[in-house]
């Protein structure tokens, strides 16, 4: 086969693989540019291929060119971000993992594969321009010397006494909460999805004896590592492809709290960056070679529990000991099953406020519905389930089961079949959790009356009591 002809199966194979790639020769001529780079870049396949690369993109500084230090440097070079512009003056950023070809000892060619993070990028520096806002607004306002701060306009800030539940483990989360907002140390919060684990966070910073200072807030799973690392240390000027001089979270956040959520989702190398910072109180911003000490209250959360993720490998033991300095645990819903009655009231009045309706009453029958849910997605489930029936309901000022819809595709047989099935817990602990949350669930049936719980569940009242007790059940 012909050089040509292998460039022709080599351009097709690229087009079906849809893999955004660039490859160039020893001499930097384009030889495979396919559909997907050019979307990519915002330009036609036809203004690359065959034309020397440097010619195409000479808005790269060849130092700064990853394709050109392949080539010249043999340089291997993965998932390097890069904010460009292409021939027609168009910004782009990418990740791009780019690689020398080298054959026999020698660079034959450079194969470069990209990925398009313009979007996200755009998305970051909104966030860092309105953190680094918010954070200045904060700075510049005096507060009263007594009382607690008054609420800052915009985003709705959270306080303790926004955290609805009366579960007897649930009330003693919240007081540990209240506990940790009187001193500096790091939290480590476990919590399932929709448990309210930002609510609690920003409680103990605004009930703290930080509130006059910023709280910022960052989902460790919602970008990649290159972006999430210069969001979070900041960035200096060269230190890549278009980067500018930028504060990062750290900074905006200096004297404050920041609130790192998913950490598991924090690539391994970056958790381990994450670690020196606790451990020494300073940062480096990235591609910069100054030392910026902060002063940063972390607080850190995870939706699973943390010796597994650790077990995984998705969190670095070491972290974990450094952020679980005070460790707060919220119970899932299904969990504390007494209180879906109290954050209904809550939730119907809510809603009766945001649509104008009139909802008084909510039928034994609509709460025995919502009582046997399990709710996989917790308070913020039950929230959009009552949210739904109060805006849709059919009769007046009464929630009936009929108003109530649960997706047959969001029930769970048994959540305790399928707990134990995973092989985290002796068969003796499942039954405990079993009779724990039976117990909990008739008691509130039965609002609180210990004998007639104990006439439904066939046993005496001072047994029934003695497990209350053990249980630590109210």
């Amino acid at each position: 086969m012909r050089g040509k002809d292998y460039r022709a199966t080599l351009q097709a194979a690229s087009e079906v693989l849809g893999e955004a790639m660039h490859i160039v020769d020893a001499k930097g001529m384009t030889i495979i540019y396919n559909e997907a780079m050019a979307q990519l870049e915002k330009i036609s396949v036809g203004d690359a291929l065959g034309k020397p690369f440097r010619e195409v993109f000479s808005n790269i500084p060849e130092e700064e060119s990853t394709l050109y230090q392949a080539l010249t440097r043999r340089r291997e070079i993965r998932n390097k971000q890069q904010t460009y512009r292409n021939i027609y003056g168009k910004e782009v950023t990418t990740i791009n993992t780019t690689i020398p070809i080298i054959v026999d000892g020698k660079v034959v060619a450079a194969m470069e594969i990209a990925r398009d993070i313009t979007d996200i990028k755009a998305m970051s520096d909104t966030i860092l321009k309105l953190q680094d806002s918010i954070s200045a607004d904060t700075r510049g306002k005096r507060l009263p010397e007594k009382g607690r701060p008054p609420k800052p306009s915009g985003p709705k800030k959270y306080h303790f006494t926004d955290i609805i539940g009366e579960d007897p483990a649930f009330v003693r989360a919240i007081d540990w909460a209240k506990r940790s907002s009187g001193n500096r140390a790091s939290v480590f919060i476990y919590g399932e999805t929709g448990t309210g684990k930002e609510l609690f966070a920003q409680s103990i910073h605004y009930g703290g004896i930080r509130h006059d200072k910023p709280f910022l807030a960052q989902n460790c799973a919602a970008l990649p590592e290159s972006l999430l690392e210069g969001i979070l240390f900041g960035t200096e000027k060269g230190g890549f492809t278009g980067a500018i001089d930028r504060a990062g979270l750290f900074e905006q956040a200096n004297g404050g709290t920041l609130f790192l959520d998913e950490i598991s989702a924090m690539p391994y190398e970056l958790q381990s960056k994450l670690l020196r910072v606790l451990q020494e109180k300073y940062i480096r911003r990235v591609g910069g070679s100054k030392d910026i000490l902060v002063d940063v209250r972390i607080i850190a959360a995870v939706n699973e529990p943390p010796e597994k993720l650790i077990t995984e490998g998705a969190l670095r033991q070491d972290l974990y000991y450094r952020l679980n300095v005070i460790g707060i645990y919220i119970p899932s819903l299904r969990e504390r099953k007494s209180d879906i009655p109290l954050l209904t009231r809550y939730f119907v009045s809510k809603a009766n406020e945001e649509y104008g309706t009139n909802i008084r009453v909510v039928s034994d029958k609509a709460m025995e519905k919502l009582m046997d849910h399990d709710y996989p997605g917790n308070v913020r489930e039950l929230e959009n389930i009552v949210t739904t029936a109060v805006s849709m309901a059919a009769r007046g000022e009464t929630l009936e089961p009929d108003d109530i819809y649960i997706p047959e595709g969001y029930r769970k047989a048994s959540p305790f079949i399928a707990e134990f099935a995973r092989g985290e817990e002796t068969l003796s602990g499942y039954l405990q959790d079993i009779e724990k949350t039976v117990i909990r669930q008739n008691l509130a049936a039965n609002g609180g009356n210990v004998s007639k719980t104990a006439r439904d569940l066939g046993m005496l009242r001072q047994n029934l009591q003695h497990k209350i007790r053990k249980y630590g059940i109210g």
